[in-house]
């Protein structure tokens, strides 16, 4: 038995590599053991009854041996089904009735080949189905386990398990990193497709942020590590993918309770036939046909086959919202900055008042937004450049409004003219001309202002008329910015309303008016719109790959800054969701055409062990168009660009 189990547990291992649990594994190189350990004995009684054919007791008795080494498993896992009333043990159920039916009738050879045909049919059919994860597992794979740790100016390699945060690491030329983190020193170009699903690589240097699953084309790294292996960005999104998996659907709960009435239903067409016809033969066949396999897969298979199409583009989907309420949704809303726009803020003006100098003023406004996120005080630190600036203040950020730093006795005040004039600030003008400004104050005293001007993404455009095409009837704009700023927006993009000079919570408050009469799909870059994108119907965080809060806080995290992932979300809800449809139509069509086939005789018992799977595998075929119209949807955006490519050059040529 034991080298009948390792010889199972070897076969599991080359057929499935690293597509599957450990707990799996041994599930299934169980099932496969059992299954060889039956035919074994099986085999004996054959031979045992050539020899000896006077000697049915003995022939029968090992027969009944093997019965048991394959059934009982299946026996146990009905019954616990049965007490527990687990829809998903309907098909060990109705292969336990069929077993215990032909062993009473004598049919021995019938109860052993049903669950061993069964066991081994079942094998390539979870094969196929995890073959359908191999976009997430393939994930799992782009994290280094190892790592070269720099010590005291030596390297040594290490289980990437073991670095701690502030621990300093080699990444060479074609290494993967296993953290997140920050480089030291070097440049790079870094893959980083695993993530944001784009094909170019992006350049990184002293100071940027690299991240676990991403991997160094060129160059070598020093970086010192931010996060723990288990607390990565990257670690966090497969834990949510593989969460994902195990979306529940209104469709798969309209199975569930209609497999409540399945299992009587095929019992008494069973019976009934036995009744009728006296063939014994017929009701077994009738059992094991009916086994609902396709039924458990109708949603899984094209979940699984969404989330692979989705994780190729960097987008990362982690909540049954997905398929409910994003193929409904006839509202978007789009926060301004770093959303609808790049968030790459350029300053086109500076005044200043107190400061005695640019200088002063950018150095004691860097000071303060070093320490946050949004994109204006990213702006001023760019901006700040290779200006010398104190990092010691203790900073404290109200979202919305600024950032507020303190040292020794000493305040620095940073944000927009709301905030300052709050925090007890005369400023000397009105700004609502000026378009977005920054004021920065210190020790009570306003040193001057910076304005912005903030680009809109390329792809706006075309992303609002997609949406439109797909169904959207509103689409609006939140934006904290005054009511200039919104209004170039506004005349720049085709949007039905533009809302201005919001706060976070003034955002929800619309949103949640929004959501008494729609349904509506929030958008925005997660950092200081985690409250809305919470209440939203849907909430999708743009260029997430790295934000903790973007991913937890939304339910679609688009990795890059693609505006055109909404769009395609979109058409991969649908399809997904009309796919699930028609796997249950399939699925119900194919149980009672094969019942019929059985009970009319045309279907033996040992077939119907084979014929049952029919069902399965259309499912998990039909499943895989979700990937194909994906694919081809790809090649289809690829060939206008090539052909728009090939356009702008011949029109080149000819100026």
């Amino acid at each position: 038995m034991k080298k009948i189990n390792h010889m199972a547990e070897e076969s599991l291992r080359d057929q499935t590599a690293t597509y599957i649990s450990e707990k799996d594994k041994k599930r299934l190189s169980g099932a496969i053991a059992s299954a060889a350990a039956a035919l074994v004995f099986f085999a004996a009684g054959l031979i045992f009854s050539r020899i000896y054919p006077d000697q049915t007791a003995v022939s029968e008795l090992i027969y009944l041996i093997s019965v048991l080494i394959i059934g009982l498993p299946v026996l146990r896992t009905a019954i616990t089904g049965l007490l527990h009333k687990d829809v998903s043990a309907s098909m060990e159920i109705l292969v336990s009735v069929a077993m215990v039916v032909a062993v009473l009738d004598g049919q021995f050879i019938v109860a052993i080949l049903i669950p061993v045909i069964l066991t081994v049919v079942h094998f390539f059919e979870e094969k196929s189905i995890m073959g359908g994860r191999d976009a997430i597992e393939g994930l799992k794979r782009m994290q280094a386990q190892t790592a070269l740790l720099s010590q005291n100016g030596a390297e040594r390699e290490v289980d990437a398990k073991t670095l701690k945060t502030g621990d300093v690491i080699i990444v060479k030329s074609g290494m993967s990193l296993p953290i997140d983190g920050t480089v030291l020193k070097g440049e790079a170009n870094m893959d980083q497709k695993s993530l944001t699903g784009e094909s170019l690589p992006k350049s990184v240097t002293v100071n940027d942020k690299v991240y676990a699953g991403t991997m160094n084309i060129d160059g070598m790294l020093t970086v010192r590590v931010d996060k723990a292996y288990v607390d990565t960005s990257f670690n966090r999104i497969v834990q949510l993918l593989e969460n994902a998996e195990n979306m529940t659907l209104p469709e798969t709960r309209l199975v569930d309770r209609f497999m409540k009435y399945y299992i009587p239903f095929v019992l008494v067409v069973a019976a009934l036939i036995w009744f009728f016809t006296k063939d014994i033969s017929k009701a077994i066949a009738v059992l094991v046909v009916s086994c609902p396999c396709g039924y458990m897969l109708v949603s899984s298979a094209p979940i699984i086959a969404a989330l692979g199409a989705a994780s190729k583009r960097g987008v990362l989907i982690k909540n049954p919202a997905f398929i409910e309420k994003l193929t409904d949704a006839d509202s978007f809303i789009f926060d301004k900055t770093g959303t609808i726009t790049n968030g790459t803020l350029e300053a086109v003006d500076v005044e200043l008042l107190e400061a005695k100098d640019q200088t002063e003023l950018l150095a004691n406004a860097a000071a303060v937004a070093h320490g946050s996120l949004h994109p204006t005080s990213k702006a001023v630190v760019r901006l700040c450049g290779e200006i010398a600036y104190d990092k010691d203040y203790t900073i404290t950020e109200t979202a919305g409004n600024g950032v507020c730093g303190e040292k020794d006795g000493h305040r620095i005040v940073l944000g927009n003219r709301r905030y300052l004039t709050k925090t007890g600030h005369s400023l000397p003008h009105d700004d609502a001309e000026s378009g977005s400004t920054t004021w920065v104050a210190k020790d009570g005293k306003v040193l001057g202002c910076i304005v912005f001007r903030d680009i809109l993404r390329d792809d706006v455009t075309e992303t609002f008329a997609s949406l439109r095409q797909l169904g959207v009837s509103r689409i609006s704009v939140m934006t904290g910015d005054n009511r200039v700023e919104a209004s170039k927006i506004a005349e720049a993009v085709d949007v039905d309303e533009m809302m201005s000079e919001l706060l976070p919570e003034q955002k929800l408050e619309m949103l949640k008016r929004e959501k008494q009469t729609r349904t509506v799909a929030m958008v925005g870059d997660g950092i200081n719109d985690a409250l809305a994108l919470n209440e939203a119907d849907i909430g999708i965080a743009m260029g997430a790959m790295g934000s903790d809060t973007a991913i937890e806080s939304a339910d679609i995290s688009l990795m890059n800054n693609s505006l055109m992932n909404l769009p395609f979300v979109i058409r991969l809800a649908r399809k997904t969701k009309e796919i699930i449809s028609q796997n249950i139509i399939i699925a119900f069509l194919t149980s009672f055409v094969m019942i019929f086939l059985a009970a009319m005789g045309l279907i033996s018992p040992v077939a119907g062990a084979f014929l049952h799977n029919a069902g399965a595998f259309i499912v998990l075929f039909n499943s895989a168009r979700v990937v194909r119209a994906e694919n081809d949807e790809d090649k289809n955006q690829e060939t206008g660009a090539d052909e728009a490519q090939q356009n702008d050059e011949a029109t080149n040529a000819d100026s």
